[in-house]
């Protein structure tokens, strides 16, 4: 398996994902229809998406980090940056099957705000 992927999202939009069977939620309060991709990151990247994303996040459900196998999704991957000659994060044109999800963790921001 290639490096995988990972997602940070809110535990009730996983839930309904999984209802359906396909992942749609591009970044927070954004669909894959209205931003054209889904964001996502590698491992390392996520202390700094979290921050800038769910910074003052007090939602009334967990945040979870979704991995994902990115052999088994269906749409193009491509990595992309905000801006020319910027960090370039991973970009999934297309819904993510959730059978692309390997794994599924409780993000804990105390213990990621210390990395």
């Amino acid at each position: 398996m290639s490096e995988p992927l990972v997602h940070l999202t809110q535990r009730s939009l996983w839930e309904a994902a999984r209802a359906t069977g396909t992942y749609e939620m591009s970044t927070r309060g954004r669909t894959l229809q209205e931003e054209g991709f889904i964001h996502c990151s590698l491992r390392h990247q996520v202390p700094s998406v979290a921050r800038f994303v769910y910074g003052a996040y007090d939602g009334p459900d967990d945040l979870v980090l979704l991995v994902i196998d990115p052999e088994r999704l269906t749409a193009p991957v491509r990595y992309e940056a905000a801006s020319p000659g910027g960090e370039e994060f991973p970009h999934v044109y297309g819904p993510i099957p959730v059978s692309a999800v390997v794994d599924v963790k409780v993000w804990d921001r105390r213990a990621a705000a210390q990395e």
